[in-house]
């Protein structure tokens, strides 16, 4: 027997397909690979759809109540990159409405037009040993949701040139 040897996409069901496809392809910098009035397939990189999305009539947003999917998260492969995407996002009118370290992970999370949660983020660590050793401290176990950060005043650090161990620590 063998795992998965990635994870190759997912799909959301809509009510609002053009709506949604625009979203995430502004969002993600992705590109439609296919598009009818029933489907739609989006990819970033070499896979040829990262994202699906089903047109369904009368989709609902979910509600805090929802069972099923709470959220989908992306990893930039540096903070800033993941930095340029808030400003550039920003820009654009979308904000993010939570952003917070994690601890293993810097993350900012946004609501696309159905409601669902994406997260942006970016690890921590640089290694598997540094994480192992983060969560074997026990920071995790006596924070495991994080600390809030306010994403300008990062970014304005970021500009004045800390580090990034700097950017990410805990505090």
């Amino acid at each position: 027997m063998a795992p998965p040897a990635k994870l190759a996409h997912i799909v959301l069901k809509t009510g609002q397909l053009t709506r949604l496809v625009d979203w995430y392809c502004e969002v993600l910098e992705a590109n439609v690979k296919y598009a009818n009035d029933l489907l739609a397939f989006i990819t970033y990189d070499d896979e040829h759809h990262r994202i699906a999305f089903v047109a369904v009539a009368g989709a609902v947003a979910p509600t805090s109540g929802h069972s099923g999917l709470h959220h989908v998260a992306f990893t930039y492969g540096s903070l800033g990159d993941l930095l340029d995407t808030y400003e550039r996002l920003g820009v654009a009118g979308n904000e993010p409405f939570w952003c917070v370290n994690h601890g293993p992970t810097l993350s900012m999370y946004f609501e696309d037009p159905d409601g669902n949660h994406v997260e942006l983020q970016i690890d921590n660590f640089d290694t598997e040993e540094e994480l192992e050793e983060y969560f074997a401290s026990g920071a995790f176990d006596a924070n495991p949701i994080g600390v809030s950060f306010d994403p300008e005043d990062l970014l304005e650090r970021f500009r004045n040139g800390e580090t990034k161990d700097e950017l990410v620590a805990m505090s």
